[in-house]
């Protein structure tokens, strides 16, 4: 049941996102503009529209006059959707607020609004992916982790397959002394199953353990992480073309140091720290790798992580598209497979939830490389890091790309953008302060950024914050 100290206190504290939308509403809103946003939240889990509450920080109560009968919309919406919405009246002092309070749409059945399947998408609502479907049409099935990679093994062909001394080093954990105690810890974490026939291994014990994945089958072999490394900047002419063999927690560090050891030298830096240094950073490397075969889509077939080192430029990609937008990379998470991740953090070998984008930000701008390029297309999400570039050699868009994220990322940081860390980031004199209002101005101009407002109004001393702060 809501009440007038919850609205108050979404007033105050609540962001907007999947669960939760504000909108004026004074006189009158749109029927279809309702549903449409009663079948996004469902389908992202449920969540409130308020209707007669400014969508802008600071948020304040303006009052609606929409709906007036309240039963006519509730039976408005169980026609068309099929589901049962509470719409519920506040009299708050400063006016009347509705507040629609959307369940979650049922397992497996993504729900749609005359053959629309939408989602949120920050303050837009888009609609959902092939792969997002697909998700949500299997959820009713076996999960892809829990399926067999092999059946009716033996203890001795466990220990075999799975590079069980890894798994307990990663994990910190003494070796057992018996095979038993090998086994036992393996099942307590579901990654084998103790059956009539046998043991069974899991297809998330196969991913993350195996010595070899084509030990198990051929598409589990084809979900290996595979490395080429290119003479120039372009696919014409491959140095290297090396596939995974290994599982991902087994051969995590390996790979890494592959990657990292056949990056070009970034001499920009060299000159500052006296020593040799390698393009790109291994910390971004091991962020964004770890990101990719996490976030992969399991359920695409025949498509696996991609590595790609070109001489300007190190492209990291996964089949699947990512659940949020990639301008939220910095400050949102919301992970595809949740037990391997869960996993992998637990070894060590990815961040907690949300920090590793925010590391390869932050690493992009030490090392004076342009902003890292996060792309999604029909079938692949790619994260691209770039060689080192000068200011003056930068593209317009590179600039604004490096704007909102040095903006974001001070944001997260608790700190706000100002045009003199805009300078820092890009290593700019004072008398470049012209030239940073110039990027600051194109960055506002393309919706990424804003003037913080609660500051000061002072051009000279502005902060700025991210466009969904």
């Amino acid at each position: 049941m809501m009440t007038l100290d919850t609205l108050n206190r979404w007033l105050t504290d609540a962001p907007e996102d999947e669960h939760l939308e504000f909108k004026e509403a004074k006189q009158q809103y749109d029927t279809t503009k309702l549903l449409r946003y009663c079948v996004a939240l469902a389908n992202e889990g449920g969540g409130h529209l308020v209707l007669g509450v400014t969508d802008k920080r600071p948020r304040r109560v303006v009052g609606t006059q929409a709906f007036q009968n309240r039963g006519e919309i509730t039976a408005r919406i169980l026609e068309a959707l099929r589901m049962r919405v509470e719409v519920q009246e506040l009299m708050h002092p400063d006016g009347r607020v509705l507040v629609f309070s959307i369940p979650p749409r049922p397992a497996g059945t993504p729900l749609h609004h005359e053959g629309a399947y939408l989602m949120r998408a920050g303050e837009e609502l888009v609609p959902m992916s092939p792969d997002q479907l697909r998700r949500i049409l299997a959820e009713g099935g076996p999960d892809w982790f829990e399926q067999p990679a092999r059946s009716g093994a033996s203890p001795d062909e466990v220990v075999a397959l799975l590079d069980t001394q890894s798994f307990f080093e990663l994990l910190g954990l003494p070796y057992p002394t018996h095979r038993d105690g090998v086994l036992a810890r393996l099942a307590q974490e579901r990654l084998v199953l103790d059956q009539a026939d046998g043991w069974c291994i899991t297809r998330l014990a196969a991913i993350l353990l195996a010595k070899r994945l084509d030990a198990f089958s051929s598409e589990l072999a084809r979900k290996a992480p595979r490395v080429v490394i290119y003479e120039g900047i372009n696919k014409l002419t491959t140095r290297e073309d090396k596939p995974g063999v290994r599982g991902y927690a087994v051969g995590f560090e390996s790979l890494v140091d592959f990657v990292h050891s056949s990056a070009p030298l970034n001499r920009f830096v060299e000159q500052v720290v006296r020593e040799e240094v390698k393009m790109f950073p291994r910390q971004a490397i091991r962020e964004l790798v770890a990101n990719a075969l996490v976030h992969q889509d399991f359920e695409a077939s025949g498509q696996s992580v991609m590595v790609e080192m070109y001489t300007d430029r190190l492209e990291v990609s996964n089949p699947g598209q990512p659940p949020i937008k990639v301008e939220r990379f910095i400050d949102e998470f919301r992970s595809r497979n949740e037990r391997l991740a869960e996993l992998m953090r637990r070894m060590g070998l990815c961040e907690e939830k949300g920090s590793g984008i925010d590391k390869v930000v932050h690493l992009a701008e030490v090392y004076q490389l342009p902003a890292p390029d996060f792309r999604v297309s029909e079938t692949r999400t790619t994260a691209v890091l770039f060689a080192h570039q000068d200011f003056a050699d930068m593209s317009k868009p590179d600039r604004i790309r490096a704007c909102y994220q040095h903006c974001a990322l001070k944001y997260v940081s608790n700190e706000r953008m100002s045009n003199q860390s805009l300078r820092e980031r890009f290593r700019l004199p004072e008398s470049k302060t012209a030239t940073a209002s110039q990027v600051i101005g194109a960055t506002k101009d393309a919706g990424l950024i804003k003037a913080d407002e609660s500051d000061t109004t002072s051009t000279r001393y502005a902060r700025y914050l991210p466009f969904w702060a």
